[in-house]
C-alpha cells in the first residue's frame, strides 16, 4: 500500500457540502418571493392610481352633467315664466316654441344617458346655450306682443267708454224722443166742447121731436165739436161711454176701451172722425134702445186714452097724458 501526503475525504464534509447548498437555493427563493410580492404591489398601487383617474373622470363627469342640469333647469324655468304667464300669445309664438321643444327633447335625451360621454355633455352644454338665446328671443317677443296687447286693451277700454259715452247719448236721445213723442201724442188729444145729450121722439110720420119724457124716448142724439191745432188731418177715433140711470154702461158690444187714467172701460160706441187740422169739426152719434128708463144719463166723450168732455141729461117720467 502507498502513502501519501494529502488528507483523505472523510465522512463529515460532505454534509457541510449538502448544507451550502441548501442554503443558496432558499436565498434564491427567498428573493425571488420578495421580487414578486414587489410585482404585486407595484401592480397594486399602478392598479389603484388607474381606478382613482376613473373613479376622478367619473366624478368629474358627473360634476359637469349636475352643472349641465342645473343650467338646463333654469333655462325650462325661464321658458315657463315666459310662456305660462302669456298663455294668450302662444298662439302666436307657436313657430318659436316648436324650435324650443325640439332642443329640450335632445337635451333631455343626453342628460338621462347614464353613459352619456364628455363630448355628449359638451354637445347638451352647447345646445342649452342655444335655448337660452332662443328663450331671449321669445322674452323678446313676447314682450313686444305683449305690449301690442296692451295697446289694444287701451283702444279697447277707449273704444268701451266711446260706446258708452255714445249708447249714453242714444239712451237719452231716446229717452228725448220718447217724451217729445208722448208729448206730441198728449198735445195731439182732441178737445171736445158744446156737449149736448138730445132725447128724441121718432113719430110715425117720419118727423123727430125733442122730449124729456123717459117713455116716449126713442134715442139719445150725442152732439159735439172737436179741435185741435197740432193734430194732423186724417181719420180719429172717438168713444162714447153711456151710463144708464141703473149704473150700467149702454154697450151692445161689451167692448173695451184702455183709457190712459181710469183703466179698462165698457164703451157704448165707436166714431171715426175724419179730421181735418186746424178746424172745430161737429160729431153727432145717436144711442138707441128699446126702453129708456127715468133719471140720468151720463154721457162721456174719450180720445187717444184721455176723457175729452162729459155731460148728463136726466129723463122725467110723464105724465097721465104724457
Amino acid at each position: 500500500m502507498t502513502n501519501t501526503n494529502y488528507p483523505s475525504a472523510t465522512p463529515q464534509s460532505q454534509p457541510n457540502k449538502n448544507k451550502n447548498s441548501k442554503n443558496i437555493i432558499i436565498g434564491l427563493l427567498a428573493a425571488g418571493l420578495l421580487g414578486t410580492w414587489g410585482y404585486l404591489l407595484w401592480d397594486k398601487n399602478k392598479s389603484g392610481e388607474k381606478i382613482l383617474q376613473q373613479q376622478t373622470q367619473i366624478a368629474s363627469l358627473d360634476s359637469s352633467k349636475a352643472d349641465i342640469q342645473m343650467e338646463f333647469d333654469n333655462a325650462l324655468a325661464r321658458l315657463d315664466s315666459v310662456t305660462g304667464a302669456n298663455n294668450n300669445l302662444q298662439g302666436q309664438l307657436s313657430d318659436k316654441q316648436k324650435e324650443i321643444e325640439t332642443k329640450k327633447s335632445e337635451i333631455r335625451r343626453i342628460l338621462s344617458d347614464k353613459n352619456a360621454s364628455q363630448a355628449q355633455l359638451a354637445k347638451a352644454k352647447s345646445m342649452i346655450n342655444e335655448l337660452n338665446d332662443k328663450i331671449t328671443g321669445l322674452e323678446a317677443e313676447v314682450a313686444r306682443l305683449t305690449g301690442e296687447n296692451q295697446e289694444l286693451t287701451s283702444s279697447n277700454l277707449t273704444l268701451t267708454a266711446e260706446k258708452a259715452t255714445l249708447e249714453t247719448n242714444l239712451n237719452t236721445t231716446k229717452s228725448e224722443k220718447d217724451n217729445l213723442e208722448k208729448t206730441v201724442d198728449v198735445g195731439s188729444t182732441f178737445s171736445a166742447s158744446n156737449i149736448q145729450v138730445t132725447p128724441v121722439d121718432e113719430r110715425k110720420s117720419g118727423k123727430e121731436k125733442s122730449t124729456t119724457t123717459a117713455k116716449r124716448v126713442d134715442k139719445l142724439v150725442v152732439s159735439f165739436n172737436v179741435e185741435n191745432r197740432i193734430a194732423k188731418s186724417g181719420p180719429a177715433d172717438m168713444y162714447l161711454i153711456v151710463t144708464a140711470p141703473d149704473g150700467k154702461v149702454i154697450s151692445e158690444a161689451g167692448s173695451v176701451l184702455n183709457t190712459r187714467t181710469d183703466g179698462d172701460k165698457t164703451f157704448t160706441a165707436r166714431i171715426p172722425v175724419n179730421y181735418e187740422q186746424g178746424t172745430r169739426m161737429p160729431v153727432s152719434f145717436p144711442i138707441k134702445q128699446n126702453d129708456f128708463k127715468t133719471g140720468d144719463y151720463k154721457v162721456e166723450v174719450y180720445h187717444n186714452g184721455f176723457k175729452i168732455g162729459e155731460g148728463v141729461r136726466s129723463l122725467k117720467k110723464g105724465g097721465i097724458f104724457g
